[in-house]
């Protein structure tokens, strides 16, 4: 979905296909079969944005097979389909029945991270609408908090330095400008975008800057305007936003709201917690341990990492942090220029919310996307944007 903003530029609306698990090329034809063109047809569009998640056999089986591109690239067309951007944080597996941690491998200390963030690079070049030159990929935010030193460090950094060579020899082979966004994440060595400020300005490249997760933003109790306004003037890019909200529980002490909260405990991802206290944030790394003994202190709100559906919040004594991705967007394309023109849907935890809450047919799942991004849709026209053919 594409909008014109005030400024004259084009801003563009996707959803995230990475709540379809699959792992090959065949995997992701069947998704736009199945889920991405029906979520078009719904919304009654002749065009969608769908933010493409490219596992590594699938990367693997494009960048080496031009065929095979193309013939994805036609697909696309066919079925009313465009991509500008894809997620490059998950590597493998994020359909198993168990990812926690996982999901955090290979980091970018790794060279399997570089070679497979290079692919995506090199995919999406080819994969951009005719008249769309620039594209962007997020990415993991450096690694996992342990076992993170100053050797690994030093290894990220020249990794991503040679990315951003990398990235600047693509567009002078095909004129089409790449850029990667690390996405800060609770847990992570960048799990703010404060964090993200002294990596990002030590590597000074305009090709390599941030994606902002507002579900991530909210769990870490980041205030959005302090937030992109520290971002601008470090002029870090903002290379996208995904638009998501977290899991909010105003008052964790009591009885019904732990029990609420741990219909929220499921096995297959990680969920941190989060609350503030006064000495600064504090946190748990899954939901489970934060409702076990005193993990953590209980007299201020949690938020979880729980990807909960924007237009759907959890029924009371729960909520969720829609109010936060509101004050992000509108800083994030409500001013005079947006900070940022690529803007994905991420809620990939549809079949992990509590049973009673999941879609139970391919159809809810379709009505429940184009939902969200109806949602979407008249927030950015609430701010003055108009929605393009």
């Amino acid at each position: 979905m594409r909008f014109r903003h005030p400024d004259g530029s084009t801003v563009h609306l996707a959803y995230c296909t990475n709540v379809h698990p699959a792992e090959t090329l065949d995997g992701v034809l069947a998704q736009l079969r199945d889920h991405c063109e029906p979520v078009r047809r719904r919304l009654g569009r002749d065009r969608l944005g769908i933010g493409l998640w490219l596992a590594k056999d699938a990367a693997h089986a494009l960048v080496t097979d031009p065929s095979a591109l193309r013939a994805l690239r036609t697909e696309l067309d066919r079925r009313g389909l465009e991509v500008v951007t894809l997620n490059g944080f998950p590597y493998e597996g994020f359909g198993a029945e168990e990812v926690k941690y996982r999901v955090y491998r290979p980091d970018w200390a790794d060279p399997e991270r570089l070679a497979h963030t290079t692919a995506l690079a090199r995919v999406l070049a080819q994969l951009l609408p005719d008249d769309i030159t620039e594209g962007s990929v997020s990415t993991l935010p450096l690694a996992w908090r342990t076992a993170y030193d100053d050797d690994r460090a030093a290894r990220a950094r020249a990794a991503l330095t040679t990315l951003a060579e990398r990235l600047d020899a693509l567009h002078e082979l095909t004129g089409r400008s790449l850029r990667v966004g690390l996405e800060p994440e609770p847990g992570c060595t960048v799990e703010t975008t404060a964090d993200a400020l002294a990596p990002l300005t030590a590597i000074g490249h305009d090709r390599i800057g941030i994606c902002v997760d507002t579900c991530h933003l909210a769990t870490s109790f980041e205030d959005p305007h302090t937030a992109l306004d520290a971002l601008t003037e470090a002029r870090v890019p903002i290379v996208k936003s995904q638009l998501s909200a977290a899991l909010h529980a105003e008052h964790p002490r009591l009885p019904e709201v732990r029990a609420a909260l741990a219909a929220f405990d499921e096995p297959r991802l990680l969920h941190q917690t989060r609350t503030t206290t006064a000495t600064g944030l504090r946190g748990t790394d899954d939901l489970g341990e934060a409702l076990t003994g005193d993990a953590l202190p209980d007299t201020t709100p949690w938020r979880a990492h729980f990807h909960v559906p924007l237009h759907a919040p959890p029924a009371a004594p729960l909520t969720s942090t829609l109010p936060v991705l509101k004050a992000a967007l509108t800083r994030l394309v409500g001013g005079p220029h947006p900070l940022t023109r690529h803007l994905e849907v991420e809620t990939y935890t549809w079949q992990a919310l509590p049973p009673e809450l999941r879609p139970r047919t391919r159809a809810q799942l379709v009505d429940g996307i184009a939902a969200e991004l109806t949602l979407a849709r008249d927030l950015l026209t609430d701010l003055g944007l108009k929605e393009l053919p």
